[in-house]
């Protein structure tokens, strides 16, 4: 075992299309999904005598991104990024290179911790290669087909500073992003189609050194999963490697969900590589100081700011509801609340019934959701019936008290249930003893007992406190 203590250094570079309703110098459509290389026209496709015209809509909402991770809006001017490659048939990407438009934001993850951001920056989007062959990439493949619809996509890259440690606080910070793109309305941010894409630079240094080790760019990570992995695998490969006297080289590298593993893709290009100049042919970016004001005074609501309400309304910490507020479904538990429900357990229904079928949940009304939680918190419904209820309400809507009615849904009274407990505790004589003894784990064992006698019309609360009686 290595008697040198690593430590993990990651920045992210996150790419984030922009929903327009066109592209970003163009008026060709912006859409995922349609037929190849039917959204294109002559400005996308490079073709000689055509002029980008910038995109309005864009600039506003790469501006919505930078209030939002406050960071300071500046005037901006665009670059040539060159480059040779199919997926642009220009041979140039149009960005931001040394004057982008964000710089020096942060970005607070649900823990309270803060994670740099260094710019967000405006650019456009390449096309999109398949490389056809068994290995799906350029080594080996029979041939490529290129697909221009995305060139030319409005795109803004997220910088942060290399300020994460770990590749759960790597899978926070992309998810904190993704909620906020989501709350000001510039992107579906879903990375299954690559709307939302991200790429990880990762290094590693012996604990307590302010020196930063040589890093290495890791690309293709589809999800949150893969990104946890892929950060992972890389810091294990790198510490390998130093730990055995060698050098880790920068350079980027292809993750491979299926093996687990990073693989060398090529060496690490630096900004000089891509010889940037000024587009000559579009103006700098200068938005009016009114302009600037409008954006941020008109950005709703922010996860972080949702996460301290919703908190504050429960009695909890903000840590607690982050799952709720990620997946939008704060205001529904704040509804179900005013009306009477326990804090709690609205919580835990929303974080667990009402997220396991998120797609429905819009549909799923506030006050029946809080009837539902308020049948429960009576005892007119077991926990077990409160789920059901809820998981019909979110299939194919309707009245709580007639679903309930409908499956014949009581709680059982008192006497009964006592009845019932009971008899379970005679005819299990031995694991009787056991639990008075103090081995707790029967409690669920009875539990189940008496949940299976009654038909699942036991409350699991009540059962549990009449054992505690009868057992001690």
């Amino acid at each position: 075992m290595s008697v040198v203590e690593w430590e993990t250094v990651v920045g992210l570079e996150v790419h984030c299309e922009l929903e327009t309703a066109t592209k970003l110098f163009c008026g060709c459509r912006n859409a995922f999904g349609d037929e190849p290389n039917t959204n294109i026209c002559p400005v996308c496709l490079g073709l000689p005598g055509s002029l980008p015209v910038l995109n309005r809509q864009a600039v506003e909402f790469a501006m919505r991104i930078g209030a939002a991770l406050h960071c300071d809006v500046r005037p901006s001017i665009f670059h040539r990024k060159n480059y040779f490659y199919p997926d642009m048939p220009k041979d140039y990407q149009i960005s931001q290179y040394d004057e982008p438009i964000n710089v020096e934001g942060w970005l607070e993850l649900p823990d309270g911790s803060r994670v740099g951001i260094e710019r967000a920056h405006m650019e456009e989007d390449t096309g999109k290669t398949t490389h056809v062959g068994t290995s799906g990439r350029i080594h080996g493949a029979d041939y490529a087909l290129v697909d221009y619809n995305r060139a030319g996509v409005p795109l803004v890259e997220i910088v942060s500073k290399p300020d994460i440690r770990s590749a759960e606080q790597a899978r926070a910070y992309v998810s904190e992003l993704r909620a906020i793109l989501l709350a000001v309305g510039v992107s579906d941010a879903r990375m299954e189609e690559g709307s939302l894409r991200v790429d990880a630079n990762v290094s590693v240094r012996h604990a307590g050194s302010d020196q930063y080790g040589t890093r290495c760019e890791v690309k293709n990570m589809n999800s949150l999963r893969s990104l946890g992995r892929a950060v992972d695998y890389e810091v294990a490969r790198q510490v390998a490697l130093l730990e055995a006297g060698e050098r880790v080289v920068q350079e980027t590298r292809h993750w491979d969900e299926d093996d687990g593993r990073t693989h060398s893709l090529r060496s690490k290009e630096e900004a000089f590589d891509y010889r940037y100049f000024p587009e000559p042919d579009l103006v700098p970016v200068a938005p009016s100081p009114d302009w600037v004001a409008s954006v941020r005074a008109a950005l709703p609501a922010l996860p972080a700011e949702r996460r301290v309400a919703l908190a504050s309304r429960a009695g909890v910490a903000p840590a607690d509801v982050a799952t709720v507020v990620s997946l939008g479904l704060d205001e529904l538990v704040t509804s179900a609340i005013d009306a009477g429900a326990d804090p709690r357990l609205a919580l835990a229904r929303a974080g667990n019934e009402v997220a396991a079928d998120i797609e429905r949940a819009p549909s799923l009304e506030a006050a029946a959701f809080a009837r539902v939680l308020a049948m429960e918190g009576e005892g007119r419904l077991t926990a077990t019936q409160s789920k059901q209820v809820l998981g019909e309400l979110l299939a194919s809507g309707g009245d709580p008290e007639e679903i309930a009615r409908a499956h014949g849904f009581e709680a059982m009274g008192d006497d009964a249930l006592v009845s019932v407990v009971d008899e379970v505790i005679v005819a299990h004589p031995a694991e009787a003893d056991r639990l008075r003894g103090g081995e707790s784990k029967l409690t669920g064992f009875f539990v189940g007992k008496v949940m299976a006698a009654t038909a699942g019309k036991a409350d699991g609360k009540a059962v549990t406190r009449l054992l505690r009686e009868r057992l001690g």
